[in-house]
């Protein structure tokens, strides 16, 4: 952790609901004026996407029916640790981006489906911000945890991050359900080893709930809206939280633990800006201390 250079992480599987997130804090930063150095988890995947499609067949015919995105062996690690570091150190680092599609083609000038060359962060910043699956990642030879100063896990439970899994990659991608279910489940051995942990070195998660029935999801015709969902959120230290204001502030709300505190769906922006924006100021007020 640096008090110079803070680093915030969000950590979420695809499709849990990350990127809307990442317009709340987009939201927060334009407000409080914070220029954050903004980095894509996927930038550090090991392959691009013929690269990963073919090792896929490649260790398919070798009887490996669960290499996917969430593992070691697919991700650059030790890259994503040592811009953690360098960052928390000199508030400086190397990235690059996975370009995912036309439009994004013409901004980063790389074809889709392919990485651009690595490059150095803005020279000038608050903090880093990081989203994508390994913000908190911790293994036997990485602990890209222990770099960032606040954690945020992005967590819905089980059925409705399949559901959404399953809307977005056949509505936006083109895929089948049947290619989509044998996704899931060749991920599912990683996600358990390599995403789930990484949600107890997390210092908030927010866990939406759906409130209607997700019993299958593979055959759920549409996604549960935020009006059909609870979200809960769990702090790992509530220490300095004034749990009383926020009850008084959002309606509907109780605690349910002595450090979680569960919110209608609908006000899930308003419970993460009442909770992150006072996080986010102390990141940069205590920055500014060291200067």
């Amino acid at each position: 952790m640096s008090r110079s250079y803070p680093i915030i992480s969000i950590t979420g599987s695809s499709g849990a609901g990350t990127t809307s997130v990442k317009k709340t804090f987009e939201n927060i930063f334009r407000r409080e004026r914070v220029t954050a150095a903004y980095v894509e988890g996927d930038a550090f995947h090991r392959y691009n996407r013929a690269e990963m499609r073919a090792k896929m067949v490649e260790e398919g015919e070798k009887g490996n029916k669960h290499f996917s995105h969430f593992s070691p062996e697919t991700n650059l690690f030790e890259e994503l640790e040592k811009l953690f570091r360098d960052y928390a150190e000199s508030g400086t680092g190397t990235t690059r981006h996975y370009v995912h599609d036309d439009a994004e083609e013409k901004m980063y000038g790389a074809a889709p489906g392919t990485f651009t060359e690595w490059g150095p962060l803005p020279e000038k910043s608050d903090l880093l911000f990081y989203e994508g699956l390994h913000g908190a990642v911790v293994t036997d030879k990485v602990n890209v945890a222990q770099y960032a100063d606040l954690k945020i896990g992005v967590v819905p439970v089980i059925n409705l991050e399949w559901i959404q899994k399953l809307h977005r990659d056949r509505n936006d991608r083109g895929y089948t359900a049947e290619a989509v279910t044998d996704t899931i489940l060749r991920r599912m051995p990683d996600y358990v080893n390599y995403i789930c942990p990484q949600f107890a070195e997390t210092d908030i998660n927010f866990q939406r709930v759906p409130t209607v029935d997700t019993s299958n999801p593979f055959i759920a015709r549409w996604i549960p809206t935020p009006d059909e969902s609870m979200v809960v959120i769990r702090l790992k230290n509530p220490r300095g939280i004034d749990f009383p204001y926020l009850l008084s502030m959002i309606p509907n709300s109780f605690m349910s633990r002595a450090n979680s505190i569960v919110i209608h769906g609908s006000k899930l922006d308003l419970a993460m800006q009442l909770i992150l924006t006072p996080l986010i100021l102390q990141l940069i007020e205590r920055k500014r201390r060291t200067v």
